[in-house]
């Protein structure tokens, strides 16, 4: 069997996969209704009326807890990935995800500090 005939069904799948997305866009444009009423204009919130304006200012104290939670999440994912292929790792392997944690690590602490509260 030639190496084309093999790598057919591949092709044809991903023409298929990238094209999928754009002509999807594109028929939704013709069959979409074009006759926009008051009732589509109007703001959804959980099926009830909104009430009071739309733009709220956050504290930051958000954000930090979601620069926190970033910051906790990629640690616990590379810790997975190192713990099991930790005994495979050379010196300089360790040495860098001791450096990447230190750095994630200061993130945290500087995320802390901008909140005014630190543990450490």
């Amino acid at each position: 069997m030639s190496l084309v005939v093999s790598y057919l069904p591949l092709v044809v799948l991903s023409f298929l996969a990238l094209g999928f997305a754009p002509l999807a866009w594109f028929v939704s444009r013709f069959i979409r209704p074009k006759r926009p009423t008051a009732w589509q204009d109007k703001t959804y919130e959980c099926g009830s009326e909104p009430i009071g304006q739309a733009r709220v200012q956050f504290r930051f104290q958000y954000y930090s807890f979601g620069i926190i939670f970033v910051v906790f999440d990629l640690v616990a994912t590379f810790l997975l990935i190192w713990a099991v292929a930790f005994s495979e790792l050379t010196l300089t392997a360790k040495l860098w995800a001791i450096l990447f944690l230190s750095i994630l690590f200061l993130g945290v602490v500087y995320a802390l500090k901008k909140e005014e509260v630190v543990w450490i």
